[in-house]
């Protein structure tokens, strides 16, 4: 029950990532979550949109070098410590958190993040068993 993440690399340069901004919505693609990471002297821009595929094809014909990977996307208690009800659980099944960041709309009254880790269907099912909701293709219509 994966997220679709498109990985885009950017340049160290004023406006690029308004660049990509402009390209997804003149296409009529929103952005739902994203982070931008240093990578020496290049950037690393994730995002989870809408609409992946479209927004992965827009952005391969502008150029840009695109991965599109399966991250997850689970409603995360929002309360002091509430992080740890998702980490702990995958902690407890020993695995290996790469990253996570927020995604910017809710789903019901919890906040999302999306993960990614070195095994998606392990934690999937280390989180299912700890009562932790994974949202699936939803999370592109929230």
């Amino acid at each position: 029950m994966s997220v679709k993440q498109l990985s885009v690399l950017l340049e160290h340069k004023p406006g690029e990532m308004s660049k990509v901004s402009e390209l997804l919505g003149r296409e009529g693609i929103n952005i739902g979550g994203l982070t931008l990471a240093d990578a020496s002297d290049m950037a690393i821009v994730r995002l989870i949109t809408d609409n992946p595929d479209k927004a992965e094809a827009v952005l391969k014909t502008a150029g840009y070098h695109v991965k599109l990977r399966d991250v997850i996307a689970v409603e995360t208690p929002d309360h002091p410590g509430g992080l740890n009800a998702v980490l702990k659980p995958l902690a407890q099944a020993g695995i290996n958190v790469k990253y996570f960041y927020p995604y910017l709309r809710r789903s019901s009254s919890e906040a999302v993040l999306i993960f990614r880790t070195e095994d998606n269907d392990k934690a999937e099912e280390a989180l299912r068993g700890n009562w932790i909701r994974i949202l699936g293709e939803e999370i592109y219509s929230l």
